[in-house]
């Protein structure tokens, strides 16, 4: 699992037990300055990940970790789906971060809000 926080200027992403092993992370902190929004997707899983290093993706169970495509790094952390929030960035290392969190809706708004 997957809490966010806004702490400051920044979004704090802070990655839960063992998906921490999974992952390679324990959290990303990335300046809001670098956030360009958030959006609940719940059909990103069935994206292409591209190549996935350091990480782990056992196909319906769990994607975690840095997965390169198309010249881009994307952090993921997804076990279920339904629950998946992609925050789009810029400037940063990653160009997104596909995370599970407990209330989707609430997570967007957290992050929508600390943009306005």
């Amino acid at each position: 699992m997957t809490l966010i926080r806004i702490e400051g200027d920044d979004l704090v992403v802070v990655i839960e037990g063992f998906d921490k092993l999974w992952s390679f992370k324990g959290s990303l902190t990335i300046p809001l300055a670098n956030v360009r929004g958030a959006t609940a997707d719940p059909g990103i899983a069935a994206d292409p990940k591209g190549i996935r290093a350091p990480g782990s993706h056992v196909p319906g169970v769990i994607t975690a970790g840095t997965f390169h495509q198309d010249g881009e790094k994307v952090f993921w952390n997804v076990r279920d789906a339904a629950k998946a929030v992609v925050v789009e960035l810029a400037d940063e290392r990653y160009a997104r971060l596909v995370i599970q969190v407990d209330d989707p809706r609430a997570a967007v708004a957290l992050v929508e809000n600390a943009l306005a």
